[in-house]
């Protein structure tokens, strides 16, 4: 995932050192920590690792636990060796549609001089499991497949299928294994919803908060901000000068807000965050609920980037270059806007805002993506077949005082294809951590010990519930 509200991670028994809260290990967790440990050691980043490596591991280990042969798919694109998927079918009774267990095997670069450890080694210290993708995405990765092998060696047979698909490309290369997916073999993933990350728990001095489940993500888009003139030489200045005319713009741009946009899911994460909050922010996200054109609620949260983002499209410039020599007027000047849009606005809509707020400047808009292939898609809706199990296990095993809250990702995960192909999506863990220690994507990424091992009885937990229903949504 490229950016996440919560961080993953937990440690539920206070008073004792990390390294001293996990108990000994049982057969799944010792088996879970082992897959753990081969999908960190194996690099899958975009552009030097191999995902199809990775997802030939997990495809020898359910073969070796009896999985047929038609229910193992190790799906590459051609023209892509590296970019391999891996679907596997759990059989059921086949008594409703099946449940998507999704979780992405690629991660970020990762380079051994910015950590304290090698990134590409599973290292287990002070209470934390470390290594590049321990948190993103490989704990819930190497936890899916786990439970996928108890459940077999246990002699489960669930009322409907569960697919697992670890896929390529979440983190941004160029060919997407969901997408992919998608267009060519749709008929190995179709489900009724999806689990995927995106959610997930979040602690507050070392203590279990909320929980939260991702039901909706914002869409990334990039428009090419760009002027351009006759230049000149630069000993005779002209007003219409291709940097200044940008600069302007994109001025223009930073002062502007988007409207306020509420859906399904931010309304009943700002109603059910509100009585988390400081008494100022609960009564303005209760306000902005209410009514979403509420300037002065608006103007409060607005303060907090991360409620600021969830209230609304933002844009905002990330990349900037301009003129060709020293000693002459720049012919060109272009900028990036990085456009995170909220699942009720169209890519098309949020061009012509910016077309409007830069007006009289003298700039040209593109996309090098089409933006038609970057629409959202509509919310997953808030379910009580998903969210009742979810509440339930959560105060089970967290403590009967910890919300379930629904919230939207300002950052995007592979949730969005499928929900815009009709599969709705829930970024659901039971990984619990600190959010401002929030590691994913940098150095020294890391996970507790003991969430990884709760978020693994969790989601156990939670598929036998899901999948023992013959109900769809």
């Amino acid at each position: 995932m490229r950016s996440s509200c919560f961080a993953a991670s937990l440690s539920l028994i206070i008073g004792l050192p990390l390294h001293a809260q996990l108990r000994t290990l049982d057969p799944h967790q010792k088996q879970a920590r082992e897959i753990y440990k081969e999908l960190v050691e194996i690099n899958t980043v975009d552009s030097v690792g191999s995902v199809t490596k990775a997802a030939e591991a997990m495809a020898r280990r359910f073969r070796a636990a009896g999985f047929p042969a038609r229910d193992i798919h190790l799906v590459v694109p051609p023209g892509k060796p590296t970019k391999g998927n891996l679907v596997v079918r759990y059989r059921g009774r086949g008594l409703g549609k099946p449940i998507l267990l999704l979780a992405h095997l690629d991660v970020v670069a990762a380079l051994r001089s910015d950590w304290t450890i090698d990134p590409f080694v599973l290292t287990e210290k002070d209470g934390y499991f470390y290594g590049r993708g321990s948190g993103d995405d490989k704990a819930m990765a190497s936890i899916f497949v786990a439970n996928m092998l108890r459940d077999r060696k246990d002699g489960w047979v669930p009322e409907r299928d569960v697919i697992l698909a670890l896929t390529a490309d979440e983190e941004g290369g160029d060919a997407n294994g969901v997408e992919w997916l998608l267009a060519h073999n749709r008929d190995l993933i179709d489900a009724a919803y999806a689990l995927n990350e995106g959610g997930g728990g979040s602690l507050r001095n070392g203590a279990p908060f909320l929980n939260s489940v991702q039901a909706a993500e914002k869409v990334p888009v990039n428009f090419t901000l760009s002027t351009s003139n006759r230049g000149g030489h630069s000993s005779v200045p002209r007003p219409d000068n291709a940097i200044y005319q940008l600069v302007d713009g994109l001025a223009k741009l930073s002062r502007f807000s988007f409207p306020v946009q509420l859906n399904e899911v931010s309304r009943t994460f700002f109603e059910r965050t509100a009585a988390l909050e400081t008494p100022e922010t609960g009564s303005a996200m209760r306000a902005i609920v209410a009514h979403p054109s509420d300037s002065g609620a608006s103007a409060t949260l607005s303060r907090d980037p991360r409620y600021n983002s969830m209230l609304r499209t933002t844009c905002v410039a990330t990349r900037l270059g301009g003129g060709h020599a020293y000693n002459a007027l720049p012919q060109t000047a272009s900028a990036n806007v990085n456009c995170r849009i909220v699942p009720t606005q169209t890519p098309e809509e949020v061009r012509a805002i910016i077309a409007r707020v830069v007006a009289d400047t003298n700039i040209q808009i593109t996309s090098t993506v089409p933006i038609r292939e970057r629409s959202g898609a509509p919310p997953s809706s808030l379910i009580a077949e998903l969210m009742d199990p979810v509440t339930t296990i959560t105060h089970d095993m967290f403590g009967a005082n910890i919300p379930v809250i629904p919230v939207m990702s300002t950052g995007a995960t592979d949730g969005r294809f499928l929900r815009a192909a009709g599969i709705p999506t829930y970024g659901v863990s039971g990984l619990f951590g600190d959010p401002t220690d929030a590691r994913a994507h940098g150095r020294d990424e890391r996970m507790l010990v003991k969430s990884y091992f709760d978020g693994q009885e969790f989601l156990h937990r939670l598929v036998h519930q899901l999948a023992s229903t013959r109900l769809t949504p």
